[in-house]
């Protein structure tokens, strides 16, 4: 009694391979462009109505708010994912009504704030997931320099 030829197995599962390695996502930085214009200007009126009287209306912070732009915004943060600076908004904020906003509008402020950190806009909007958003770095140091 012969054994089957796995040779149309392993045609199969070598096909396969590219999809597999396609379907997950690959590591990116904020220096990408993981957020729209579009995106920015929503998260600034959800921003005015539900941070700026903590956080300041040019995101410096104050005595009991941090700052979310700047240097001291970018040191916290250097070297941490999207997610985590996402759960931190959702979770936590606004003070005085935490985890009320929703995915998409804390999604929105996220790319806002990336957006007042200098990082640059692109084509996709910053997703509201926080396991897509766990495959982007932030990174203070643009990439190359």
């Amino acid at each position: 009694m012969t054994q089957p030829s796995l040779r149309p197995l392993l045609a199969v599962a070598l096909l396969a391979l590219p999809a597999v390695a396609l379907s997950q996502a690959a590591p990116r930085s904020v220096w990408g462009g993981v957020y729209t214009e579009a995106q920015v200007q929503r998260g600034a009126a959800v921003y005015a109505a539900s941070c700026a009287s903590c956080h300041g209306d040019a995101l410096g912070g104050n005595d009991q708010a941090p700052a979310l732009a700047g240097s001291g915004f970018l040191a916290n943060w250097n070297g941490q994912t999207a997610a985590a600076l996402f759960t931190r908004i959702k979770t936590t904020m606004p003070f005085d009504n935490p985890n009320s906003l929703g995915a998409a509008k804390v999604a929105d402020v996220e790319a806002m704030i990336l957006s007042k950190n200098g990082f640059p806009a692109g084509a996709t909007e910053l997703p509201s997931d926080a396991g897509a958003l766990g495959t982007i770095a932030i990174s203070q140091d643009t990439p190359g320099a």
